[in-house]
């Protein structure tokens, strides 16, 4: 290998920051999005369930169990991330609960909840549906929305048939109600069933009046979590509904949000192909949200992101970090639960881990190499706050990947450039590749998904679609004037100005022609404007120009970002990062000789 090209690659790799435009060092605490909590909260949660410890929800009279001290542990991580508490609580009980452990469990007097014991453990108040938000998905809403549908419900008597006020002394309020006919088979199931379903409809309500595509499953989440606040959550119900200590109120309400809201009736882990009944999963964490105190809206993001695990997790409407785009590095959650089941799948065998999660980098993501760098960079950084077997498990898997496109590009640099050719054109080249890429696995997805032979072509992506300021003029992920060409079985479309002038037109007129068509051209359109969340496009080719001594490190970056204009200098920052990786190859050339 020639020195210039070793040079090259160490520069680029010498620091996490220095492959990304993300700003992830901000994530270290939380400013604007609370993965690497999340993250460090699993690698706590994992050590202890790996070596172990019983995690397990029981009714004992005794006043604490095992998963008390886990459940401290992984807030504690979480904080140490810089995690707000309530967000620290919701992280600590959600991922206990994809560890294997149960919702809920107790009698009144040693009555246990995974929510209530998190939020207990974190010392933090509780809020009430009410107050907890929706993840952001542009806009964003809150339980209120289940709240307010289900307690105009019960008001007007569409809840149950039980008429509260007739209810005779001896009997309100007593296990003749509670535990018998009246109650159990009558009451609290209808509450649960319909009480959810109104709730849940209201979420969905809600959302599409915010002018936000409703999320099935956080709409169903809230619906379960508002009727659970009315409904006794843990009672016995009917054995219509099923066997008895199987199913419950819980199971039930569960049941009811996913049929309103189409959640399908099983639900699979990514890797593993782990089966999980979708109404105990809805209803569980509908248990652990009615209990767990006012998590932040960021909080509620990595939550949906965890749910990205799943591999149903766009139908439902779950988040970002399951692919096939990648988002931006702050989103990327998905990976630690799915890393933390295929550790216990495999009966904590890393090796067979790491492969799991190395091919669903290769098979379920539209730039598969981009995807792999990007979760190594932020299972790298979530290393610099707390270290454990989640992180290690996915920098493992992606480590090779990493490897193999760094030196590519440092290797076409050098070569490139030897025989003549500008840094920037390098880039451009570079970046045509990532381009075509998307193009052809975004056309290969969607065409299996609609049974229909598909081709994409983007013609355009620059800034300043609708605005002259010279930062959107620069940074085209800001404001992007974007021109895709779409054919469909032979058949051309040709969407000229997608974000500013096809879809508001499509969406303000219900245009149902061009409404289908437009998922075909945004999806990677999208992809292309979250390319910033890995920017070795730019900053490899400057470090190595920089050490073969053919550019300052100040001209390479500013060619190298100029070069990479139509895809990953998508937002600013990536000349900073090549100016200061280009310093060090020259750097490090010093050193050699």
């Amino acid at each position: 290998m020639e020195k210039e090209v070793f040079a090259g690659a160490m520069a680029a790799v010498s620091q996490i920051e220095n492959i990304t435009n993300d700003r992830i060092e901000a994530l270290t605490k939380s400013h604007g999005m609370t993965n690497i909590a999340a993250i460090c909260a699993a690698n706590a949660i994992a050590t202890e369930v790996l070596r172990g410890v019983n995690i397990m929800l029981t009714d004992e009279d005794a006043p604490d169990l095992q998963i008390d001290d886990v459940l401290k542990k992984g807030i504690d991580a979480a904080v140490e991330a810089g995690a707000d508490p309530a967000n620290a609580a919701l992280f600590a009980a959600v991922i206990c609960y994809f560890a294997g452990s149960n919702a809920q469990a107790g009698v009144p007097a040693g009555n246990r909840k995974l929510g209530a014991l998190a939020r207990m453990a974190a010392k933090v108040p509780r809020a009430g549906v009410l107050a907890v938000p929706t993840p952001k998905n542009n806009n964003k809403i809150s339980g209120f929305a289940a709240v307010q549908a289900l307690y105009q419900a019960l008001a007007e008597g569409r809840v149950t048939k039980v008429v509260g006020k007739n209810l005779p002394l001896g009997v309100a309020g007593g296990p003749l109600y509670g535990h018998n006919t009246l109650g159990e088979d009558m009451g609290f199931a209808e509450i649960a069933i319909n009480g959810a379903k109104v709730a849940t409809q209201g979420m969905i309500d809600a959302y599409s009046g915010a002018g936000v595509s409703p999320s099935p499953v956080i709409s169903a989440i809230l619906g379960v979590a508002a009727a659970l606040e009315v409904v006794h959550p843990d009672s016995f119900v009917a054995e219509e509904y099923g066997d008895f200590f199987d199913v419950n109120s819980a199971y039930l309400a569960g049941k009811a949000a996913c049929e309103v809201a189409g959640i399908p009736e099983k639900l699979h882990i990514r890797g593993t192909n782990e089966e999980y009944d979708a109404a105990r999963v809805i209803g569980d964490m509908g248990v652990i949200i009615k209990d767990i105190g006012a998590p932040t809206v960021v909080g509620m993001m990595s939550f949906g992101e965890m749910l990205c695990a799943f591999q149903e997790s766009i139908a439902i409407g779950a988040g970002f970090s399951g692919g096939p785009i990648m988002p931006p590095l702050g989103h990327m959650t998905a990976d630690a639960i799915i890393a933390l089941r295929c550790l216990i799948h495999t009966g904590n065998d890393k090796d067979k881990a790491m492969d799991i999660i190395a091919n669903i980098k290769k098979t379920e993501w539209l730039d598969p190499e981009m995807a792999a760098i990007g979760a190594n960079t932020i299972a790298r950084k979530a290393e610099q706050v707390r270290r454990g077997p989640i992180t290690h498990t996915i920098i493992a898997a992606t480590d090779p990947a990493r490897t193999a496109a760094i030196f590519y590009r440092a290797q076409k640099t050098y070569d490139d450039l030897k025989s003549g050719k500008s840094v920037e054109d390098v880039v451009k080249e570079l970046d045509e590749q990532r381009k075509a890429t998307v193009e052809r696995n975004a056309a290969a997805m969607l065409g299996m998904m609609t049974g229909h032979k598909v081709e994409i072509k983007i013609q355009k992506v620059v800034g300043g679609a609708r605005r002259s300021h010279p930062f959107t003029n620069s940074y085209y992920g800001f404001d992007t004037d974007a021109d895709v060409d779409i054919t469909v079985d032979g058949k051309k479309f040709q969407l000229q100005g997608l974000g500013q002038k096809v879809i508001p037109e499509a969406i303000i007129n219900n245009d149902k022609d061009i409404l289908g068509i437009v998922p075909l051209a945004a999806i990677p359109v999208t992809e292309m404007q979250l390319s910033g969340h890995t920017i070795i496009n730019i900053t490899v080719p400057a470090a190595v120009a920089a050490a073969m001594g053919i550019e300052e490190p100040a001209e390479a970056a500013k060619k190298c970002e100029l070069g990479g204009k139509g895809c990953s200098a998508a937002i600013p920052g990536a000349k900073a990062k090549a100016k200061a990786v280009a310093k060090l190859a020259k750097k490090m050339m010093e050193a050699m000789v």
